[in-house]
């Protein structure tokens, strides 16, 4: 193609465009931030300050399409921390962790340091421009996209041409307002009300306090404790990132003696030693997400040709189970997979909405299905909601105590696996072989 147009340049918009530029002469992406501050959050990513996770399987796809990017990340401060210093809590319970070589690598750091390496390896690539400017409103000839209108910050009103059009604009995104104004079928949208609240806050390091690279803390409904989420992260410049959340009513604050006291009496010690006894960096900062939400773009009749819709513009998750950015990864890999195949860019991307459906599904399933546990979440259930439940739940125990199981569950988490795979006859074997054994006195 001659053109392709890429709005947003979150993670989602950077992997389109370093996916395009294999398809196009030239692939522009509008973004409306003009920072160029790589060490703070963009003003359009209200949570990038919060930890973030670059799940294995995520990892595995920027490795595929930055070649040596893991070197390059690590050799910049990103943390690939030692087993021995990771620790994963259920219900202040530790968890076995699965042998490292059956996930994968994985790379630990701050969201805004992550992305900034992402976009510079691929604004690097001859046919990739940047250009600041607010995304307006897209144009159709016919039954296709032909032309994306944006005010830049420095100009009038422009419109451009292309050939491709993909929308990264994140949650907020404004293109089933554009298509409905056109008289466009507009995408049905799911929402599963989770009321998360987070807050963060950054300590520097100290081996005297504590030698945790990762510690992921969790108390599920039903344990007798409120439902919360804590998490420590050792991050580039020998920093902690400490995160405490809860749910509708139960709201961790600015304060900072509100975070040191629930890091001190909700989670394991580690976290209370941190943040009573580090050097904090900075404040405590907050951030609220109402609800989990997915575009079903594939389930309309009439798809504009000419249009792409990727990672939290079409579906955002409940951001504690780390699947953001990595579905951001893969949809990436949808969009290659797609116009690998030779398509007609004059027929609507079916294929590709296809394919997303599935990433979409995985990460919804996860999640939601998680969700639906929480106290104040009553539903929608989706079909099959108890027989899942079901499976997952005897995976889950039987992960405590039987390996094989444990590096089946983790694969699905870390979305190297589909659920599906859970469902599995050697699996669920395993499973109940060892449910049967662990309830036999």
């Amino acid at each position: 193609m001659r053109r392709a147009i890429v709005l947003g340049a979150s993670m989602a918009g950077l992997m389109a465009a370093r996916v395009l530029s294999d398809h196009a002469d030239e692939v522009l992406v509008i973004e409306r931030d003009t920072s160029e501050e790589s060490s703070k959050p963009r003003p359009g990513v209200p949570q990038g300050s919060q930890v973030h996770a670059l799940l294995p399987s995520g990892h595995a796809q920027l490795d595929r399409w930055f070649p040596g990017f893991t070197a390059e990340a690590i050799a910049a401060g990103a943390m690939n921390p030692e087993p021995e210093t990771i620790r994963n809590y259920v219900n202040g319970v530790l968890r076995p962790l699965p042998p490292r070589d059956s996930l994968g690598k994985s790379l630990v750091s701050t969201r805004p340091f992550l992305e900034s390496l992402v976009r510079r390896r691929t604004l690097a690539i001859g046919n990739i421009r940047l250009i600041h400017g607010r995304a307006d409103g897209i144009d159709f000839t016919g039954d296709r996209v032909s032309a994306v209108r944006y005010q830049p910050t420095d100009g009038p009103l422009t419109t451009e041409g292309a050939d491709l059009v993909v929308d990264a604009t994140g949650r907020s995104s404004r293109l089933s307002d554009w298509l409905g104004a056109a008289g466009r079928p507009q995408p049905t949208m799911r929402r599963m009300p989770i009321k998360l609240n987070y807050a963060s806050a950054l300590f520097k390091q100290d081996p005297k306090i504590s030698d945790i690279g990762i510690s992921i803390a969790q108390n599920h409904p039903g344990s007798g404790q409120p439902p919360r989420q804590g998490g420590v992260l050792a991050v580039e410049g020998d920093r902690w990132l400490v995160l405490v959340a809860g749910y509708a009513d139960d709201r961790p604050t600015r304060d900072l003696e509100d975070f040191r006291k629930r890091c001190r009496e909700d989670f394991p010690p580690a976290f209370g030693q941190i943040a009573d006894h580090g050097e904090l960096i900075g404040d405590v900062v907050t951030y609220h997400q109402a609800d989990s939400r997915r575009r079903d773009y594939d389930q309309l009749e009439r798809i504009p040709a000419g249009l792409i819709v990727a990672g939290d513009a079409v579906a955002s998750f409940n951001p504690v189970y780390g699947q953001g950015m990595t579905s951001a990864t893969l949809h990436a890999s949808c969009l290659s997979a797609y116009l690998r195949s030779g398509p007609s860019l004059d027929e609507p991307a079916r294929a590709y909405f296809d394919e997303v459906r599935v990433v979409v599904d995985a990460a919804w399933q996860v999640s939601t299905f998680a969700d639906l546990e929480l106290p104040h979440v009553d539903g929608p259930y989706p079909r099959g909601y108890r027989l899942v439940k079901w499976i997952s739940g005897l995976v889950f125990q039987a992960a405590a105590g039987d390996p094989r199981v444990n590096v089946q569950f983790n694969r699905v988490t870390t979305m190297l696996d589909h659920p599906s795979a859970l469902a599995r006859p050697q699996t669920l074997l395993r499973a109940l072989r060892w449910k049967l054994l662990a309830s036999t006195p």
